[in-house]
């Protein structure tokens, strides 16, 4: 068993906490289990209704409601003990405070890992059945758990389970009908009297002979040690960067954006609009260079959905095959400098696609504060997939040395970034609390079911925000605010950054989406320094109009502001130091 951190001192009293309340029903069956047991899969299976299978902890942070039986069924979020120490143990606790009956649901592979916390579950007398999940890997390493041994030292129904198979699915339904407070006792209620006993039962149920070390295990191991870990990061992203940046972002996109997109569909959407003879602002709102009509549904379905589709499997497959976890593990400590842990490293990853879907994903970080430091950095010094092709187009032709030089540039405004908030924002960062699955091959059903799953679910609340910024943008342009805004800042480009005045276009084009600004620099003849200079401005500059709007949405709108104003101060401020000392030694 590998671990990354110990998880915390828990209480054995459920606490009310500010959790999720489940419905005001009787007959209340709750899910509980560590993370990456398949607790969600034995959920899908019992109430019909799909919920991510992962194997990253913290995925399924939300309460998940279902009917089984006619009855609420509630899959509640993995965590590793009961109290009041994360919102998932708040979650849980308050589930099991107001529950019926209990599912445990456990891996049937690591059961002296999840056993601790079925003793914490003895402790409530809530009826119970525990399911023994993942019995095929248990039988595999030649470790399977006696079900019946397990059943007579806790006192309750115990089901041996394979639940993405189905395998005794029937019998655990079957088995809840007979729930009943367990008759295991533990000698203390501490959370050494609970090891004690997690390791009694698991000494009962598990054969301690025969065991086979799987080459799975060893590299699960050494996953997680800087020597073979850091080599197997860097391939494993490498390949990410190949599919979504290479494959998707350069080529696939090109062809549906250009060819589908600008070429075919805004043509058609135009005729209509002419053909029923819509003219005016409302012409150039619907279907003008901003078009609701127009720009918005090139830039979600022919842009944007490829790119959420393969970061999506992408990141499935690491989930699945349980090696998401170990990229999270070593690169804790590096994120706890900056007020993070190792779990920030999702949204960041996703940032790099596109930064409006890794705001979105920052709602799995545990507290309010983690949450806004990843939002900030995400959209102060993130580029996103469509804009890093662009930068580096342009950088490329001036060599090496000044696509390190951005780089560097970028990294460290990352770091200050990060550090000034960590030390404005109250509070500490949370602990990286982490249990590492076994490395396995990905199931193909289960990383498309949750690629697409995920893809629409992201479509569908992300839509009507774009869509929002595009209408945002378009009144702009009607009204001159967009002019406005170029003739405001041309002076400060001129004097302040030496960059042509024309540059000012491509820097409010930005607000449309970040690529544009990116973009519109590309044919300006701009020198080297000039270009390393327009390209930090326009990176640390205010994120697109879209991500702004989902800014507000996830984190409110006051937050939203501040992140707002901060990047153009930031922007500027050191577009225009390093601008001023490349002046000064002649460079510009």
């Amino acid at each position: 068993m590998s671990r990354c951190h110990t998880a915390p001192a828990a209480t054995s009293a459920p606490n009310p906490g500010t959790a999720v309340a489940p419905p005001e029903r009787e007959e209340l069956v709750v899910l509980v289990g560590n993370p990456n047991v398949g607790k969600s899969a034995i959920f899908s299976a019992l109430s019909g209704r799909y919920a991510e299978i992962s194997n990253f902890p913290g995925t399924t942070v939300e309460a998940l409601t279902g009917q089984w039986n006619g009855r609420p069924l509630i899959d509640a979020p993995g965590t590793y003990g009961l109290g009041d120490h994360n919102e998932e143990e708040r979650i849980t606790s308050n589930l099991i405070g107001r529950s019926s009956v209990i599912i445990n649901v456990v891996d049937a592979a690591h059961l002296d890992r999840d056993l601790f916390l079925t003793t914490q579950l003895a402790e409530s007398r809530v009826p119970m059945v525990v399911a023994l999940n993942l019995m095929d890997e248990a039988r595999e390493s030649g470790s399977a758990p006696d079900a019946e041994a397990l059943e007579r030292a806790l006192g309750v129904p115990v089901v041996p389970t394979v639940a993405v198979t189905g395998e005794g699915v029937p019998e655990l339904a079957a088995a809840v009908q007979e729930a009943r407070p367990g008759t295991f006792s533990l000698n203390g209620a501490d959370d050494l009297a609970r090891r004690r006993a997690a390791d009694e039962l698991y000494a009962r149920a598990v054969p301690q002979e025969g065991k086979r070390r799987r080459i799975a295990e060893w590299l699960g191991r050494a996953s997680v040690t800087l020597h073979w870990g850091i080599p197997m990061i860097v391939l494993a992203l490498t390949g990410v960067y190949y599919l979504v940046g290479v494959a998707v972002a350069q080529h696939l996109v090109d062809f549906t954006e250009t060819r589908l997109g600008q070429e075919m569909w805004e043509p058609f959407a135009r005729s209509v609009i002419d053909g029923i003879g819509i003219g005016g602002p409302i012409r150039e709102i619907l279907v003008g260079e901003f078009g609701l009509f127009t720009m918005t549904v090139t830039y979600v379905v022919f842009l944007l959905a490829p790119l959420v589709a393969a970061f999506y499997f992408a990141l499935a497959l690491l989930e699945d095959s349980g090696f998401l976890p170990r990229i999270a593990t070593l690169v804790d400590r590096l994120l706890g400098a900056i007020g993070l842990n190792g779990r920030a490293v999702i949204p960041i990853i996703l940032g790099f696609g596109c930064v409006t879907m890794g705001t979105i994903t920052t709602r799995l970080l545990s507290t309010r504060r983690e949450k806004t430091i990843a939002t900030a950095l995400l959209n102060f010094a993130i580029p996103c997939s469509a804009q890093l092709a662009v930068i580096a187009a342009l950088l490329a032709g001036f060599g090496g040395g000044w696509v390190f030089a951005y780089a560097a540039i970028i990294l460290a405004m990352l770091v200050m970034v990060g550090t000034v908030l960590d030390r404005m924002i109250p509070g500490v960062s949370t602990p990286l609390l982490i249990e590492l699955p076994p490395l396995r091959w990905p199931r193909p059903r289960a990383v498309l079911k949750k690629t697409f799953t995920k893809g629409y679910w992201f479509m569908r609340e992300a839509t009507p925000w774009f869509a929002a910024g595009a209408l945002i943008v378009s009144g702009l342009q009607v009204t001159g605010g967009l002019d406005l805004w170029q003739r405001a800042i041309r002076p400060v480009m001129v004097s302040w950054l030496h960059l042509p005045a024309e540059s000012a276009r491509a820097i409010i084009m930005g607000l449309v989406r970040r690529d544009y600004g990116a973009a519109g620099l590309y044919d300006m003849g701009l020198s080297a320094p000039q270009a390393l200079v327009a390209l930090i401005v326009i990176t640390l500059f205010v994120p697109c109009v879209a991500s702004i709007m989902v800014m507000a949405k996830e984190h409110g709108a006051r937050t939203a502001v501040r992140i707002w104003i901060g990047t153009w101060i930031v922007a500027f401020a050191v577009g225009g130091v390093l601008a001023q000392i490349l002046h000064l030694v002649g460079a510009v």
